[in-house]
C-alpha cells in the first residue's frame, strides 16, 4: 500500500508515534521516525530513527533535506494540560513553532507536493472565541492548527489537520485510560495507591484505539482534502463513570477506589458536540477494533510491563 513512499513521523518516540511508525512500516512505507533519543525504542523493519529536536530550526531543515519525504505525519509536541499552566511558553514553542519549522523547511526545499497531516486537538478553544481560552495547552493547539492551515495557503503546501478523540491502546500513554489501568494494576498487586480522581463521572469522551487512529491518518495522508480539518474518532462516547465500570469488568479487584471530583479543581472542557467520523468514512475508513479488547490490552500492557507503580 505504501509502495516504499517516504513518510516522516515526528514525535515517533511517543505513544501514538510508536504505533504509527510500526503500522506505517507494515503497510510498506519507508518510515523516517523523528525522535529526541533512540534509547528504549524497538528495532522495526522499515523504520529509520533520526535524532532531532523540532525546536531546532536548522536541525529540522537538515532532516527535511536528508529525507525528502513524500508525507509528513506531525505528532510531535507537548500535550499535558496541567503542565501547560507552569510552562506556557514552552507549549507555544513545542506545538506552534515546531509546526512552522517543518512547514518552513518544506517550503525552503520546494517540497510543495509533500502531504502534511498535523495532529491537532479537540482541547483547542477555537478562533471564534480567541479571548476565552481554557488553558495554555488549548491556546497552543489552536495557534498550531490556525498557523498550519494559513501557512499552507500562503506557501501552497498540502496541509491537513486531524483532530483525534481520546486515543487508547497498549503503550506508554498519559491518557485517562492508561492512568486508570495503571491504578487498577497497582491494586491487583496488593499495593495501596491513593484514590483515583475522576473530574466528573458524567463528562463524556470519544475513545478510539490508537491503531484505528493511525489507519485514519494514513488514509488522510493519501486521500484527505488539503486545507480540511478531520475529526478522527469512533463516533461513540462514554462517560467517565462508564469507563470505570467497563474497566471493573476486566479485573477481579472489587473496589477500584475511585472518587469523583478532581483534587486540583477545574474540568477539562471539550466541545459538547459529539465527534462524527463521516468525512473519514467517505474516504473508506471505519473504526474496527472492539472497545473491550482495547481496554484489556491497556491493562495487560501494565500487567506485563511491571511499571504500574508510580
Amino acid at each position: 500500500m505504501g509502495d516504499g513512499a517516504g513518510v516522516l513521523v515526528t514525535g515517533a518516540g511517543g505513544f501514538t508515534g510508536r504505533h504509527a511508525s510500526r503500522r506505517l512500516a507494515a503497510k510498506g512505507y519507508k518510515v523516517f521516525a523523528l525522535v529526541r533519543s533512540e534509547a528504549g525504542l524497538p528495532v522495526i523493519e522499515g523504520v529509520e530513527y533520526l535524532i532531532c529536536d523540532l525546536t531546532d530550526k536548522a536541525g529540522v531543515k537538515r532532516i527535511i533535506d536528508q529525507t525528502q519525504p513524500q508525507f509528513v505525519l506531525h505528532l510531535g509536541g507537548k500535550n499535558s494540560v496541567p503542565d501547560s499552566w507552569s510552562e506556557p511558553l514552552l507549549y507555544i514553542e513545542s506545538n506552534l513553532m515546531t509546526t512552522l519549522h517543518l512547514l518552513d523547511a518544506l517550503q525552503a526545499f520546494g517540497l510543495r507536493d509533500t502531504r502534511v497531516l498535523v495532529a491537532g486537538s479537540r482541547l483547542k478553544f477555537g478562533l471564534e472565541r480567541p479571548l476565552h481560552p481554557t488553558h495554555p495547552y488549548g491556546l497552543s493547539k489552536s495557534l498550531q492548527e490556525a498557523a498550519a492551515l494559513v501557512w499552507g495557503k500562503l506557501y501552497r503546501l498540502d496541509v491537513m489537520i486531524a483532530e483525534p478523540g481520546n486515543l487508547i491502546g497498549a503503550g506508554p500513554s498519559t491518557g485517562i485510560c492508561s492512568l486508570l489501568a495503571r491504578h487498577i494494576v497497582r491494586l491487583e498487586r496488593g499495593e495501596s495507591p491513593p484514590p483515583f480522581f475522576l473530574s466528573s463521572g458524567e463528562a463524556r469522551r470519544d475513545f478510539l484505539d490508537v491503531r484505528d487512529a493511525v489507519d485514519a491518518y494514513e488514509i488522510l495522508l493519501r486521500k484527505g482534502e488539503v486545507g480540511e480539518v478531520y475529526p478522527v474518532c469512533s463516533g461513540r462516547e462514554k462517560s467517565l463513570a462508564e469507563l470505570a465500570e467497563d474497566f471493573a469488568k476486566l479485573t477481579e479487584v472489587s473496589d477500584l477506589n475511585i472518587q469523583i471530583g478532581s483534587p486540583s479543581g477545574g474540568e477539562l472542557l471539550v466541545s459538547s458536540e459529539p465527534l462524527l467520523p463521516e468525512a473519514l468514512g467517505a474516504l473508506g475508513w471505519r473504526a474496527s477494533l472492539a472497545w473491550e479488547q482495547s481496554l484489556l490490552e491497556v491493562l495487560d500492557y501494565y500487567r506485563k510491563e511491571g511499571s504500574a507503580s508510580s
